[in-house]
C-alpha cells in the first residue's frame, strides 16, 4: 500500500483532509480511533455496498476496538427521500449515539447526501465522515458539504450545508463498480474540465483509457477533480455565486432524472452527461459558443460510454412541458426566472440569469429529433 494523496480543504474553523489511495477502508479504524478518541460510530450504507465494502470497514473498526452500529437502506436514488431520512435518524437515535459521536457515510453519492443530512439534524447536529465508494462520490458529492434528499417537486430540494470532518476515498472500492456506474461518475470528472480548465479536459482526452483501466491516472484525475471543486467551495461555500458553476449540465440533467422517476433508466452522471451536451448545444444555438466544441464534448463522453442525446434514454421520454415544469423547480431559479450554466466554449462556463423559457422549450423540442 502506497501513501495516500492528501488534498486539504482549508475552510476556516472547519478544515478537513481528503485522503485518496488504496486500502483506506482497511485502515480506517486506526485513523478514526486517532482522530475521534472515545467516540462511537454509526455506519450508514446501502444493501449493495453492505455486501461489497462493509465487511472491510467492520473488520477495521473491530481491530481498532471501536464501537459501531449499522443502518442499511435500499440502494438507489429513491433512498434520498423523507422516508429513508426518517429511518436513518431513527437508527442513529435507536443506537443511542450521542451528539459527540460520529456518523460514517459508506457508499456513493446517495448515501453521502442522505447520511450527511441526517447527521446535520440528528441531535441538532452531529459530525460525520465521508467514505465514498463510487467515482461520482469521490470526485464530487463527498466534497464540499452539500447534503440533502429529493422531494416530489424535484432533486436535492431539501438539505443543508454540513461539512464532513474527513474524507477517505479508497481507490480499491472503485474496482467493484459496474462499467456503467464508473462511466456515470466519470461525467462529473469531465465536468471540471468543461467548467474552467480546458487543459484538464485535454488531459482527460489523452488519459481516459488509463483512468478507466485503473492506472495511475485514475488517482491523479480524482485528486485534480477534488482540488478543482475545493476552489469553488472556498470562494462560495453556500452557493450564492460562483459555486453554481459546478452545476454545469445539472439543470437539464436533474429535470431528466425527475421525469424518469429517479430510476435506473437514467443514472445521475448519465443525466449530467446529456445535460452538459445540451448546455453546450444551447449555448451554440444562442451564438455564445462554437458548435465544434459541442461535437468535441459529445465525442469524449461517448468514448467514455455515456449517453449524450435525449434519444439515448431508454423508454418513452416525458413531454417537453413536463421537462420545463421540472426545470422550473431547479434550485437556481430566482423570482421565477430561469438560471442556466452556459458556456462560451470548453473551459469557459458562466452563469446566465433570466433565460427565456420559450427558447429552452424550443431547443428541447429540437433535440428530441437529433
Amino acid at each position: 500500500m502506497t501513501e495516500p494523496t492528501i488534498v486539504h480543504v482549508p475552510l476556516p474553523g472547519r478544515a478537513y483532509d481528503i485522503h485518496i489511495g488504496t486500502g483506506l477502508l482497511d485502515t480506517a479504524g486506526t485513523k478514526l480511533a486517532a482522530m475521534f478518541p472515545g467516540c462511537r460510530f454509526g455506519i450508514v450504507t446501502d444493501d449493495m455496498v453492505a455486501v461489497a465494502q462493509l465487511p472491510r470497514l467492520l473488520a477495521s473498526l473491530d481491530a481498532a476496538g471501536l464501537s459501531h452500529a449499522e443502518i442499511i437502506v435500499p440502494a438507489g436514488e429513491s433512498s434520498k427521500s423523507f422516508a429513508m431520512l426518517e429511518r436513518v435518524v431513527a437508527g442513529i437515535l435507536d443506537a443511542r449515539l450521542e451528539r459527540g459521536d460520529i456518523v460514517l457515510a459508506l457508499g456513493g453519492g446517495v448515501i453521502g447526501d442522505l447520511a450527511g443530512f441526517a447527521a446535520s439534524i440528528a441531535r441538532r447536529g452531529m459530525e460525520f465522515v465521508q467514505l465514498p465508494t463510487s467515482l461520482l462520490a469521490q470526485v464530487d458529492s463527498s466534497v464540499g458539504g452539500k447534503t440533502g434528499i429529493n422531494a416530489p417537486q424535484g432533486k436535492n430540494l431539501v438539505g443543508a450545508f454540513h461539512q464532513p470532518k474527513l474524507v477517505l476515498a479508497d481507490l480499491g472500492a472503485l474496482d467493484t463498480l459496474s462499467p456503467r456506474q464508473f462511466a456515470s461518475g466519470y461525467a462529473e470528472v469531465a465536468k471540471y474540465g468543461l467548467i474552467d480548465d480546458e487543459d484538464f479536459f485535454f488531459w482527460l482526452e489523452v488519459n481516459r483509457r488509463e483512468i478507466f483501466a485503473g492506472g495511475p491516472a485514475r488517482g491523479e484525475a480524482i485528486a485534480r477533480a477534488c482540488a478543482a471543486k475545493i476552489r469553488f467551495v472556498l470562494e462560495d461555500e453556500m452557493e450564492t455565486g460562483v459555486r453554481a458553476l459546478l452545476n454545469l449540465g445539472h439543470t437539464f440533467g436533474h429535470a431528466l432524472e425527475k421525469v424518469t422517476g429517479y430510476s435506473d433508466r437514467l443514472l445521475h452522471g448519465e443525466g449530467v452527461a446529456i445535460g452538459m451536451v445540451l448546455a453546450h448545444g444551447f449555448s451554440a444555438k444562442l451564438g455564445l459558443a462554437p458548435s465544434q466544441d459541442t461535437s468535441r464534448v459529445i465525442a469524449h463522453l461517448e468514448a467514455a460510454g455515456l449517453p449524450t442525446r435525449l434519444r439515448d434514454i431508454p423508454g418513452e421520454l416525458a413531454s417537453t412541458a413536463a421537462l420545463m415544469d421540472a426545470i422550473g423547480q431547479d434550485k437556481k431559479v430566482k423570482r421565477g426566472a430561469l438560471t442556466f450554466i452556459l458556456t462560451h466554449g470548453i473551459g469557459q462556463a458562466f452563469v446566465e440569469t433570466g433565460v427565456d423559457p420559450k427558447a429552452v422549450a424550443d431547443y428541447l423540442d429540437e433535440m428530441r429529433e437529433v
